[in-house]
């Protein structure tokens, strides 16, 4: 088993079982008028390890870390400030625990949880594909991972962690009692439009794009995803097995990630300008933290990548300012969505 390229998940295709979505959609969740339109960056904040080799507890060196100060400093210099969901591996290891601390003290940036249980303890569970998500283990073991997580990064950081994001997206029905319990405002692991299930992990292929509040009062903000192409109005024919490769090599219908991680910029543009048309007021974008440094990860294998990867964000912020949409801060950003502490 190898960590999947998350793009690359198909959505739903018709025909066969799959698995059911960990978490309902409930009532969308707009800001008030005033917040207006806002894009915010959540940064998958986590060890470095080969993506296509199995999945390995000794896999949890956090040297490309070092890569997030001069980061920070160019996504403020757009006036951006980046939230970084830490994993246990970032908050615990010398090598990146002191420049998370001061990168989180220092304003510059807003920090928040990761969860990838195989290498967050405790190691209770088999080290099988299956329980990469974290929503297949058991109830108890699931929380416990969650409590240690969130009591190291308060530790660390002397602030309660109130953001968090299942790794490989894998939320269970009993994720958001447990971010509840234990403090937390929002969750920002579902990828809408996007289907695990052939994998064992969860199926976001219905979940909507826009925020909504979840029975135990978690705040859902989705990672936005959007249609391009003339029949994204229609996007259930993406889902058929007989049209599903042609729409998207003749570009009718195209399903886009707003990552810079595998996305042509040209086609995310296209994506936030449809989601722009059709209303979104909050755009949520991502990318692992490995690729701020060259050779960890498949969209940074060389000085060429990394820079093409500048070149990206650069023209989304010249997009974004273009259409009036502004970035937000995580908390202005929670207020305006779960209201103000």
């Amino acid at each position: 088993m190898t960590y999947m390229d998350p793009n690359l998940a198909p959505a739903r295709l018709s025909g066969g079982d799959t698995a059911p979505c960990p978490i309902a959609p409930g009532q969308r969740l707009r800001p008030h008028q005033d917040f207006g339109r806002r894009f915010i960056i959540f940064v998958d904040t986590e060890e470095e390890f080969d993506w296509k080799a199995d999945f390995s507890r000794a896999a949890n060196s956090t040297v490309a870390i070092s890569a997030l100060r001069e980061a920070t400093a160019r996504f403020n210099g757009y006036g951006v400030h980046p939230v970084y969901l830490c994993d246990y591996p970032v908050i615990t290891r010398p090598e990146s625990r002191l420049i998370i601390k001061d990168l989180a003290q220092s304003g510059a940036c807003d920090v928040g949880a990761h969860l990838h249980p195989w290498v967050n303890p405790p190691h209770d569970e088999a080290m099988v594909p299956r329980n990469s998500f974290t929503g297949n283990l058991p109830v108890a073991l699931q929380r416990e991972k969650l409590r240690r997580l969130t009591a190291a990064m308060t530790e660390l950081t002397g602030k309660s962690p109130t953001v968090f994001r299942a790794g490989r997206y894998g939320l269970g029905p009993e994720t958001m009692s447990h971010l509840a319990e234990l403090g937390y405002r929002m969750d920002v692991s579902v990828r809408s439009l996007f289907d695990y299930s052939g994998e064992d992990g969860p199926n976001y292929a219905d979940c909507p794009v826009w925020p909504w509040q979840t029975p135990e009062g978690i705040v859902e903000l989705p990672l936005t995803s959007g249609w391009t192409g003339r029949l994204r109005k229609f996007p259930a024919l993406y889902r058929s097995r007989t049209l599903h490769g042609a729409l998207a090599k003749t570009d009718l219908l195209r399903r886009v990630p707003l990552t810079p991680e595998g996305t042509p910029v040209k086609q995310a543009i296209e994506a936030i300008e449809a989601l722009h048309e059709d209303g979104l007021d909050i755009f949520s974008l991502s990318f692992h933290s490995p690729t701020l440094a060259v050779g960890h990860t498949p969209y940074a294998k060389n000085g060429t990548d990394l820079a093409r990867f500048w070149d990206w964000w650069d023209a989304i912020f010249k997009a974004f300012d273009r259409l009036g949409v502004k970035p937000a801060r995580y908390d202005a950003l929670a207020d305006a969505l779960c209201g103000p502490q």
